[in-house]
């Protein structure tokens, strides 16, 4: 394609599931009519179809095969080629999510080709949680395939799983392979690898809306991934970078930061694509090309070629790339912080 690459604008797929709501329609100021569940927006997905600009029509996708490391970066292209890696979504959790696990790289390549599927490390950042939320994290104490196995099929399973409380900032990191579930009363954005790879343990025993079924579950090959050791993650913690800009969580598929804008701030080159999402405010993002108006709830790809950017308002965004962690281990040494803070919130 001969058509430069500016900031992408995509069409989000909706995702009504049994425990949805309708927090994140209010949220986003939805026009009628709604969603009666609405428990995701994927706002930034491979097939998700750009809608501004002379790429409008093409998906992320498509773009990435015909634009490579342009769009996507050469750290991104070398590791996964002509795919765009990263799923970003808003999630609004009105009843408890099915207890879950998914699978690392090695597993879905392996068992799961044909889905085209990366393996699933997410993080999630909570934007809204009522009084008491909680998510479910790991274990509460080491297990073994037989013995959480027999939990599950005796009723005694919840027993097992340990609950972290959650509030409005909180950072979770989710690496593959730990056993997790969003609870009742939580709306969040997460960033994840594209994928949709979702082993469920235990669903309390729904039924399908459609089918009026029970809900599939695939507890086998849930054994096969989940980590039933101690768990050593759990809440990140904001460091400093620069004023107003914190790095919340990185491993080897995704940073994820927080900026807090009051003014002009200008972009620093990541040699990566970004996912930009506001979540309070408005702000203006320029680039040597145009610019565009951001508001709530608005998540714009940014192709690693674009140049220098600027942003101009009060607002606060969550940044997505894909980092050097070596790299950004030194910055954070660079910004004064110890390395045992670093250690933990680096997931190499």
């Amino acid at each position: 394609m001969s058509v430069d690459l500016y900031p992408l604008f995509t069409g989000h797929k909706i995702i009504e599931p049994i425990w949805g709501g309708h927090r994140l329609a209010d949220w986003l100021d939805l026009p009628p009519p709604r969603p009666v569940r609405l428990g995701e927006m994927w706002q930034a997905y491979d097939v998700n179809p750009v809608i501004n600009g002379p790429l409008a029509g093409c998906s992320l996708a498509e773009l990435a095969r015909a634009y490579g490391p342009d769009l996507l970066g050469r750290r991104s292209f070398a590791r996964f080629g002509a795919d765009f890696p990263l799923l970003a979504k808003l999630i609004d959790a009105a009843d408890r999510l099915s207890i879950q696990v998914h699978p690392d790289d090695t597993y879905a390549y392996t068992h799961e080709a044909a889905t085209g599927f990366h393996g699933k490390t997410e993080a999630w950042y909570i934007l809204d949680a009522v009084p008491g939320a909680d998510v479910i994290y790991g274990l509460r104490r080491p297990s073994d395939r037989a013995t959480f196995a027999a939990a599950v099929r005796d009723g005694g399973l919840e027993d097992l799983l340990q609950r972290i409380p959650v509030a409005p900032g909180d950072v979770i990191f989710v690496p593959a392979g730990t056993i997790h579930a969003i609870n009742a009363g939580i709306m969040l954005f997460e960033i994840q690898q594209k994928s949709d790879l979702t082993y469920r343990v235990y669903d309390y025993n729904r039924h399908d809306v459609k089918t009026g079924r029970l809900r599939e579950l695939h507890l086998e090959k849930a054994l096969d991934v989940s980590d039933f050791g101690p768990v050593c993650h759990g809440k990140s913690f904001a460091l400093a970078l620069a004023s107003g800009r914190d790095l919340l969580v990185a491993c080897p598929y995704f940073a994820l930061e927080r900026w807090q804008i009051a003014g002009e701030v200008i972009l620093d080159d990541q040699g990566s694509f970004e996912i930009l999402t506001l979540i309070d405010g408005g702000c203006q993002l320029m680039w040597p090309g145009g610019s565009i108006s951001l508001g709530r709830g608005n998540s714009v790809v940014l192709p690693a070629s674009l140049g220098v950017c600027a942003l101009v308002g009060a607002a606060t965004l969550l940044r997505v790339y894909m980092p050097d962690l070596h790299s950004l281990a030194a910055r954070l040494r660079a910004a004064g912080h110890p390395d045992d803070l670093i250690s933990a919130a680096l997931h190499p």
